[in-house]
């Protein structure tokens, strides 16, 4: 874009002071939190280390609220939340080596979610880097190296100069689709050196829209006009592009039954008379997915969890929008139309022809019938109870973040969200410890609602200390503890592959001592009062913690 003369910032007298002029004291890390504030950030995630002091002193001469976590990889989880819940770009500063690296878990959950994290590391001193063996403390041979499997795109500054421009590319970078993390690394003496560069100001890092390719929407119109039998399957890039309207729109205008992934939770009203709900373990939803002569996938890879654990085979045509290249029919041949949920499904909601189908929505129902009649006998009224008191207390605008648990394994499948980009969980990389932390970036996001995290008492001992964090920033939120005594998915696992268990049963403390010891209110609760323990944490202000002592089990596979 070239500028004529006309086009050239006019500044007041009183502006090129400001600029010619800048405050005496500032160095790098100035730089860094002026460029997010000149971007729109206000909340920043993280954990101070000795290379990174220069950012975290420029906090107080800012406006941005710090929330700071005890342990990098739940700083990580909280800046996960809260991208997913506002859409915007959540800052995470880290410091070198361990602080770092102990962030990684938390990343991989970003990725494999598409939550738009912008983690800012510092680094070694400029004179270290390049591989030489200099013993700095935290060094490492190549930090990036750490990282670059995990995120999106790496961004490396060696001068002040360069800060600016680099946080917003790598800003850009986060909230191109697919949404998701990012790296920035600043070497300790750049963030510590005075500069006189003018104040940041506004910038710009507007992201670059993917849209669909024309000739693939008229193909795709084509065939879901023409099926006879067509079904979608709504992923998290549904919920992640905010489509879910265009969605519900595009379903009643060809009459096709909606199955939601787990990472699309929410995205299609559970109870409308073409939703199947989200029973993708279950071999009645698989049955019926591969009796689709076209399926319309939007924003799933079609991954381990949506497939029924890849035992599905579909016979039909397959379309698939996909904004992450690399899932297109990376599991089955499909029309691969590269392009955000969002825009994809405007389109075809334009181009596609009106199609009735009066049986759909009554084999709708007779799937959901079999799948319940599966249920009912294998005797799991306990965790029906226990998922019915959730949701019974959980008020439906509330957000809600589950740790890789039975019981939220059971509300992938079974739990009606109610709301889209509500309910969230680690589903996407696996890993322990994110429901706490996760809930703490969500109140962080918007303390006006309450949010509810659940773990089992082995994710719980990943995030114990972070309730010293939900204490100091006060933030609205419940925490539900499930208590049976060690690892319980892994002990289910390990009993049905090899008869016995080792290394699931776990010694652990008094939950309810323990939350007290923090100044944090906490109550026992059992299955009957569940509900209304549940209810009253949540409308209490600040934060409190639920345990339920109960042994869950999870329903039958149905993949093996």
């Amino acid at each position: 874009m070239s500028h004529d003369h006309d086009d050239r910032p006019q500044l007041t007298a009183a502006q090129a002071a400001a600029v010619l002029n800048p405050p005496a004291g500032r160095n790098g890390g100035d730089l860094v939190v002026e460029t997010l504030q000149g971007l729109g950030a206000t909340t920043v995630f993280g954990l101070p280390g000795q290379h990174a002091l220069g950012m975290f002193d420029a906090l107080r001469r800012s406006s941005l609220r710090y929330v700071g976590l005890r342990v990098e990889n739940n700083a990580g989880f909280a800046a996960d939340a809260y991208g997913r819940i506002t859409g915007e770009v959540a800052p995470l500063l880290l410091s070198t080596g361990p602080g770092a690296l102990t962030s990684l878990a938390a990343l991989q959950e970003a990725a494999a979610a598409s939550a738009p994290v912008l983690a800012i590391s510092s680094q070694i001193p400029t004179a270290g880097l390049g591989g030489g063996r200099h013993g700095y403390l935290h060094e490492l041979r190549d930090q990036q190296a750490s990282v670059r499997d995990i995120v999106k795109s790496v961004h490396t500054v060696r001068t002040a100069s360069q800060i600016p421009s680099a946080i917003a590319a790598a800003w850009a970078s986060a909230l191109t689709a697919p949404h998701g993390p990012v790296w920035v690394e600043i070497p300790q003496d750049v963030l510590l050196a005075e500069t006189t560069l003018p104040v940041v100001s506004a910038m710009d890092a507007t992201p670059r829209e993917l849209y669909p390719r024309p000739e693939l929407t008229i193909a795709a119109a084509h065939l879901l006009s023409n099926a006879e039998r067509p079904v979608i399957v709504a992923g998290g890039g549904v919920v992640r592009s905010d489509a879910s309207g265009k969605l519900r729109a595009l379903a009643e205008k060809i009459d096709a039954p909606v199955v939601t992934t787990f990472g699309g939770k929410g995205a299609f009203p559970w109870d409308h008379p073409l939703s199947l709900r989200s029973w993708l373990e279950d071999r009645h939803t698989t049955d019926f997915l591969e009796d689709a002569d076209v399926l319309l996938v939007v924003g799933s890879g079609l991954g381990e969890l949506s497939s029924n654990y890849h035992t599905f085979r579909p016979r039909g045509r397959v379309v698939q929008i996909e904004a992450d290249a690399g899932k297109l029919e990376s599991n089955h041949p499909a029309l691969g139309i590269h392009s955000d949920a969002r825009e994809a499904l405007a389109d075809l909601l334009d181009t596609v022809g009106r199609r009735e189908d009066p049986g759909a929505a009554e084999r709708v129902r007779t799937v959901l019938e079999k799948v319940r009649v599966r249920i009912e006998a294998q005797d799991l009224t306990l965790e029906q109870q226990v998922l019915a008191a959730v949701r019974e207390a959980l008020p439906d605008a509330a957000p809600s973040f589950w740790d890789m648990t039975i019981l939220a394994y059971w509300a992938w499948s079974a739990f009606d969200a109610r709301r889209p980009n509500t309910m969230h969980s680690a589903q996407g990389a696996g890993g322990l410890g994110y429901g706490f932390p996760a809930a703490i970036g969500a109140a962080a996001a918007d303390p006006t609602k309450p949010v509810l995290a659940v773990s089992g008492d082995g994710g719980a001992m990943y995030s114990i200390a972070e309730l010293a964090t939900a204490r100091q920033y006060d933030l609205p939120l419940t925490w539900l503890i499930v208590d049976d005594g060690g690892y319980g998915i892994l002990r289910e696992y390990m009993t049905g592959a090899f008869g016995e268990t080792t290394g699931t049963e776990l010694a652990r403390p008094d939950f309810v001592a323990l939350a007290e010891s923090f100044g944090v209110p906490a109550v026992r609760t059992g299955p009957e009062s569940l509900a209304a323990d549940l209810s009253k944490a949540l409308a209490t202000p600040g934060p409190s913690v639920v345990v339920l002592p109960a042994l869950l089990r999870m329903f039958e596979p149905t993949h093996l």
